[in-house]
């Protein structure tokens, strides 16, 4: 199963939140925050929080009260989701995806130099 893509939009704010904080965050924490910021009701928060560990994307652990943990990092789900769109709207190449934003405009000439230049220091290696 492919973690990032099976994240949901809200299930997504919870990771956010999750990844900001840089350590495991005690429920009373997440509520009080998705609480005020989306207006979640408790019962929403803890769903959410059931559903991304049933997922596998968080790890709850008991030590007085219950913390909560990503297990995937933010950049891991990013190039998730970025293989995700590149697999299904260009056919899993990347280049589809680069012809696609110049030709739409969405590159501007400064930010094709940028990428020319990048490519020409060595950075598009792995």
């Amino acid at each position: 199963m492919d973690l990032a893509a099976s994240i949901s939009d809200a299930e997504l704010e919870v990771m956010r939140l999750l990844w900001r904080a840089g350590e495991p965050v005690p429920f009373s924490s997440i509520r009080k925050e998705l609480s005020e910021t989306i207006g979640w009701e408790k019962s929403t928060i803890a769903t959410l929080l059931r559903r991304l560990q049933d997922k596998g994307a968080v790890v709850a652990r008991e030590d007085g009260i219950r913390y909560y943990s990503p297990c995937i990092s933010k950049d891991e789900y990013a190039r998730a989701e970025e293989q995700s769109v590149i697999d299904k709207l260009y056919g899993g190449n990347a280049k589809n995806l680069v012809a696609a934003l110049c030709s739409r405009g969405k590159l501007s000439e400064a930010d094709i130099d940028d990428l020319k230049a990048y490519f020409q220091m060595g950075g598009g290696e792995r």
